[in-house]
């Protein structure tokens, strides 16, 4: 009995814990587990210059989601400041922030602009997003206050 008590104690731990994994609000574009960025080092962007993969044994948690990181050390630099690697608008799409919506940032389609890491969508979103990076900054960040809080579902109805 004993051993069922102890079993069934371990299960809802377990549960427990994985539950707050999955904590990531909609304000960070994070996967069902709570992964961020899909995985991607965000310190990298700043001192590799690249979009680097990161590992799941090097992690730190910052508004209940999950980063990943390439090194210890970006790690750290990362636990010391977070909000100086995040992406802007939790890592949604910076071009459909400007739009009004959330959609998903590519790790691969990203730009440094004023020391603050923007994703976009696509290439060809992008290349868009270019064409007025200023702009779509400023209307991205007046949206964001809108929609930060919103399900991505919400506002496309």
């Amino acid at each position: 009995m004993n051993t069922v008590k102890s079993l069934l104690g371990g299960i809802a731990l377990s549960v427990t814990l994985a539950t707050s994994a999955l904590a990531a609000g909609v304000d960070v574009n994070a996967s069902s587990t709570g992964l961020a960025m899909q995985g991607y080092d965000p310190v990298a962007y700043f001192n590799a210059g690249e979009a680097t993969k990161g590992s799941y044994k090097v992690t730190a948690t910052h508004d209940d989601a999950t980063y990943w990181f390439a090194t210890e050390e970006n790690k750290a630099l990362f636990e010391a400041t977070p909000d100086a690697y995040i992406p802007a608008y939790g890592g949604y799409c910076a071009f459909g922030a400007a739009m009004g919506f959330k959609f998903d940032g590519d790790p691969h389609q990203w730009k440094i602009v004023d020391d603050v890491l923007y994703l976009n969508l696509s290439r060809d979103i992008q290349e868009r997003w270019s064409t007025d990076i200023p702009g779509f900054i400023e209307k991205a960040d007046v949206n964001w206050d809108e929609i930060a809080d919103a399900e991505p579902a919400e506002l496309l109805q």
